[in-house]
């Protein structure tokens, strides 16, 4: 949530199980919040009418009834989508509804996530291969998260991302950029540039944070505290754009 605010989203509305709320509102006041009817898991999401982009998979849980919520989210969903985390683990154990990935959805694995996804790769140029054409295949942009993330896109390109550090190759970071990625779908960006984008963003973010705290202390929330210099480099090299 603070990584997709941090990006840029101008409203965000969070889904939270109903103990959450108070967590939710202490911890990220600026976010708006959907309660679901459990108490601890996901099981349901609000009228989709409002919102222009919509993430979802950190802290989700693979339970039988986020499973189902997830499923109907698939059918249901009319605007870009960024899956991650525990959506992607209930892909992989529902491999079928891979059909049901709308156009274009942006999906963030890390590479055991993508092994599940995927199928297992001898090294990592056999893994960008199966990346390239899972892709390919099901018509989506397909983030593989690693030392040098890769984009791969449906029509078959593969970018190799230059920023990050080994410090942030810590819990949470991820997440964050998943929000990185829906703070920017959120304002226009085509799928595709919204994944080129936010990894840089992320990346240079934790190297700007690393500069200062080092990479062995580096952990997720700098990562969103460290957005707003990243956003201010890219300005004063003019190399940021919005819109395609």
């Amino acid at each position: 949530s603070k990584g997709c605010l941090r990006a840029g989203v101008g409203l965000l509305t969070t889904h939270i199980p109903r103990l959450g709320y108070s967590i939710i509102q202490t911890a990220v006041p600026e976010a708006m919040t959907s309660i679901d009817q459990h108490d601890a898991i996901f099981t349901e999401f609000p009228d989709l009418s409002p919102f222009s982009a919509i993430g979802i998979g950190p802290g989700l849980n693979t339970k039988h009834n986020s499973k189902k919520a997830l499923l109907l989210l698939l059918e249901n969903s009319k605007v870009p989508l960024v899956l991650d985390a525990d959506a992607l683990n209930i892909l992989s154990e529902n491999k079928e509804w891979l059909e049901k990935l709308p156009e274009n959805a942006v999906l963030t694995p890390h590479p055991g996530e993508f092994k599940r996804l995927a199928g297992d790769a001898l090294n990592s140029y056999e893994r960008i291969q199966k990346q390239k054409e899972f892709a390919q295949k099901y018509k989506v942009v397909v983030v593989l998260k690693g030392a040098f993330t890769t984009i791969a896109t449906p029509a078959g390109k593969v970018y190799f991302n230059s920023t990050g550090n080994p410090g942030m190759a810590t819990a949470g970071s991820g997440d964050t950029l998943t929000g990185i990625l829906l703070g920017l779908l959120a304002q226009g960006l085509s799928p595709e540039n919204a994944a080129l984008a936010g990894v840089y963003l992320h990346g240079l973010a934790g190297d700007l944070a690393a500069q200062q705290i080092s990479e062995p202390a580096l952990v997720a929330g700098d990562i969103a505290n460290y957005l707003g210099k990243a956003f201010l480099e890219l300005q004063d090299e003019s190399i940021l754009t919005f819109g395609d």
